[in-house]
């Protein structure tokens, strides 16, 4: 029997770019329809339907209707869909590195780029990835 790795099973809830973008969308909070259509810019509404759909499915987004008629809905993430903003974070930092124009999240307070560790909390350090330490499993 052939086991799927941890990302291979990731990608397969998360792994287009326009799932990525409504989640990183919801990251500052609830958001109806249009509001998320307006920040996930270029996205179709029958796409945005669909990418909702599979988030909701997947027990990543949930849905609250605050209109009968017509039926409308506030979308915002679960606590797993909140676990995947340091991954996004990573992403973004990567993309800022990698691509001409585009900036790494920033620190508000002193406005230095921002860096991601890999940290061990049970020996409570740093580990660096050149490090035989970390592995995929």
């Amino acid at each position: 029997m052939n086991e799927r790795s941890a990302l291979a099973e990731a990608l397969t809830t998360i792994g287009d770019r326009w799932t990525l973008l409504v989640i990183a969308a919801l990251l500052d909070g609830p958001r109806r329809f249009g509001d998320l259509q307006q920040a996930v810019e270029g996205i179709a509404p029958n796409v945005l339907t669909q990418r909702l759909r599979e988030l909701e499915r997947n027990a990543l987004v949930v849905a609250r209707r605050y209109s009968e008629r017509p039926p409308r809905f506030v979308y915002e993430l679960t606590a797993a869909g909140h676990e995947l903003a340091g991954a996004l974070r990573l992403i973004a930092g990567w993309g800022a590195r990698n691509a001409e124009g585009a900036t790494a999240p920033r620190h508000a307070v002193c406005d230095t780029p921002m860096e991601a560790r890999w940290w061990c909390p049970t020996c409570e350090r740093i580990v660096d990835e050149d490090e035989d330490e970390l592995h995929y499993v």
